[in-house]
């Protein structure tokens, strides 16, 4: 049975920076009952608190943060990219023990943010770019989806498990 690594705010649990969570019913519930979820909050495990306070990448640029040449910031300046970027390495070191080759991550998140993520200047302008963690984890060949293509992942574990 294939594994997802799956954003844990998207299963109810409370991590996101205001304290809250993008609980998605549904197929994530489903999966999780038949064992296939590792849930995770890359922020969490990169060692910040909840609440906290938000953070945004500079122009958005991801692979710059993991390349060492952007940041991951607050609004006051104080700069998080190590956090970030631990976090990361931490959601592919799971996705490594537990061959895991999908990940459904939270949309929108600068960790997390498979197709939008917002421009770094705190005004929520939505940008196209992706999180921190979804940029490490495609890297290396994993799968991201957003909580809005859960279609897509079941295409794909149909191809990955077909029924004998």
């Amino acid at each position: 049975m294939q594994k997802i690594l799956v954003s844990a705010c998207l299963l109810g649990e409370k991590v996101r920076y205001d304290g809250g969570d993008c609980h998605q019913p549904g197929v994530l519930e489903q999966w999780q009952q038949e064992g296939r979820v590792i849930a995770l909050c890359p922020e969490v495990a990169g060692g910040l608190p909840v609440p906290r306070p938000a953070a945004e990448i500079l122009r958005g640029d991801a692979d710059g943060v993991l390349r060492g040449q952007q940041f991951v910031q607050r609004e006051n300046g104080e700069n998080v990219t190590d956090a970030f970027v631990d976090g990361a390495e931490k959601a592919l070191a799971l996705c490594i023990r537990h061959s895991i080759h999908i990940a459904v991550l939270k949309e929108g998140s600068p960790s997390c943010g498979v197709s939008r993520v917002n421009d770094g200047s705190f005004a929520k302008h939505k940008i196209a770019g992706m999180g921190v963690t979804a940029t490490l984890l495609q890297r290396h060949g994993i799968a991201v989806f957003s909580e809005m293509q859960l279609s897509r992942v079941q295409q794909m574990l149909a191809r990955l498990e077909p029924v004998s």
